[in-house]
C-alpha cells in the first residue's frame, strides 16, 4: 500500500464527538493503517487491534456491537474483536467468497442501512465489494482503498495495485467519489489507509476529484 510507515502507531483518540481513531501496524503490508469506532453506537470500521489493547473499549464504556468492513481485504483483527465482545462482522455481498465460515462474516447489500444508521454506498471499482460508508450521526464518510491519505494529502494507490488498466480504474474512482462528494453530506473523511481528514473531508474529496 502506498504511503509512509509512521514511527509508531497512534493510540486511540477522539477526533469528533462520538468518533475515535487509531492506527496499528498491518502485519502483511508493513504500514500503519487506520481503525475507527462510533463510541455511542458501538460500530467499528476495519479494525486492527490498537496498541491500547482490545479491552480499551470495555474500559471506556464503548459497547462494541458491530464491525463493518469496507472491503473483503479488511477483515484484519475483526475476529478477535468478535471473540472478545460477541459482536457481528459485516461485509458487502460481492466479497463474501473471501471469508471462511469460521470468520462469522454476514453480508450486507449496497444501499442498506446498517447498525448505527450507517448507509452502505457502492464504490466497486478496484474490487466489486468496495464500499463507502455514510455515517450520518458523526457526519463522516468511510472509504476503503480507492483513496489514501498519507504524507502529501489524498492520492490514489500506486498503479501496480490498480489492476490491469489503472487509467480506467482511476477514472471510475473519480466518478464514484465525485458523486459521493456531491450527494453525501459529511464533514470527516475516514480513510482506511492513512489519516482521517477531520472537518474538511468533503472539501478535500471534492478538491481531489477536481485536481486528479
Amino acid at each position: 500500500m502506498a504511503g509512509r510507515v509512521s514511527a509508531m502507531p497512534q493510540p486511540i483518540r477522539q477526533i469528533a464527538p462520538g468518533l475515535v481513531h487509531w492506527t496499528a501496524r498491518h502485519p502483511v503490508i508493513g504500514a500503519d493503517v487506520s481503525g475507527y469506532a462510533l463510541t455511542e453506537a458501538g460500530v467499528l470500521f476495519d479494525p486492527l487491534t490498537p496498541e491500547d489493547g482490545l479491552d480499551w473499549f470495555a474500559d471506556h464504556g464503548v459497547p462494541v456491537r458491530e464491525i463493518l468492513l469496507s472491503n473483503r481485504h479488511h477483515l484484519r483483527h475483526a475476529p478477535a474483536f468478535a471473540e472478545r465482545y460477541g459482536c457481528g462482522i459485516h461485509a458487502s455481498r460481492p466479497g463474501m467468497h473471501e471469508f471462511a465460515p469460521q470468520d462469522g462474516v454476514v453480508p450486507f447489500d449496497f444501499g442498506q442501512v446498517l447498525a448505527g444508521g450507517v448507509v452502505a454506498h457502492e464504490v466497486a471499482v478496484i474490487c466489486p465489494d468496495e464500499t463507502a460508508f455514510e455515517v450520518p450521526d458523526v457526519r463522516a464518510l468511510v472509504v476503503a482503498d480507492g483513496v489514501v491519505n498519507y504524507a502529501g494529502g489524498l492520492q490514489f494507490v500506486p498503479d501496480e495495485l490498480l489492476g490491469d488498466d489503472p487509467a480506467a480504474i482511476r477514472k471510475g474512482l473519480l466518478a464514484r467519489y465525485a458523486r459521493l462528494a456531491e450527494e453525501v453530506d459529511f464533514d470527516h473523511l475516514l480513510c482506511a489507509h492513512g489519516d482521517p481528514v477531520v472537518a474538511t473531508g468533503r472539501t478535500a474529496l471534492r478538491d481531489f476529484v477536481a485536481g486528479a
